[in-house]
């Protein structure tokens, strides 16, 4: 084979190689978008000590107040699109409901391959947000805070932990997996002070306990 011949296939190779690349690269599933990262215990520190502090009222109280788990695009609602955040291989069906996956709760370590078994969880709960401040809010602002997927304000956990979380707040509850808690309260003040919302004495005494630890 003549040298010319020779590069001419070394050329078409190299060409179809770069052909199969970008074709590759263009059907490559996208990535799942991450969960917020919580801000530094630094910043968060700085955050809590800007925190009002106030007695909690939840006089007229109603989680229906909070319009959640509104359609974020097409047939998927914020439940279902936290879940294919937080999943793992997960797959959804025609009304975006999730039909196989994997989910890591942080809160306790579990892992779950059914979305029956995961609460997609208002790290700052609603009846807390309304104890410190959203009582006075618009609906509208309500909704922002019950479907906020640009905080560290949603995540996926394992369905029973969430409902013994309850609407506590950090001076009852915290996650029995201790390698979260640094997260968990920089999650929490950081959600707090970007909503202008109070803490109240036992509250801000135990997230500073526990951000002297991060």
């Amino acid at each position: 084979m003549s040298k010319f011949y020779a590069r001419r296939r070394l050329g078409i190779a190299a060409a179809l190689t770069g052909l199969i690349a970008s074709v590759g690269l263009f059907n490559a599933p996208a990535a799942s978008a991450a969960l917020p990262t919580p801000v530094s215990a630094a910043t968060a520190r700085s955050y809590l000590s800007a925190l009002p502090v106030r007695t909690e009222n939840r006089a007229g109280y109603d989680r229906d107040l909070f319009p959640h788990w509104i359609t974020v695009s097409g047939t998927c609602n914020t439940r279902e699109t936290i879940l294919k955040r937080d999943g793992t291989n997960v797959v959804t069906n025609s009304s975006c409901a999730a039909t196989s996956g994997s989910w890591y709760s942080p809160f306790d370590g579990a892992t779950w391959s059914a979305a029956s078994d995961v609460d997609i969880d208002h790290l700052v709960p609603l009846a807390e947000a309304w104890d410190s401040g959203a009582g006075s809010w618009t609906t509208s602002r309500r909704q922002a805070f019950a479907n906020d997927r640009t905080r560290p304000q949603l995540l996926a956990v394992t369905d029973n932990v969430n409902q013994s979380k309850g609407d506590q707040d950090p001076a009852t509850w915290m996650p029995s997996r201790s390698a979260y808690r640094c997260t968990y309260v920089r999650a929490w003040v950081q959600v707090k002070y970007y909503y202008d919302l109070s803490v109240d004495s036992a509250e801000k005494s135990a997230l500073q306990g526990y951000l002297a630890n991060c």
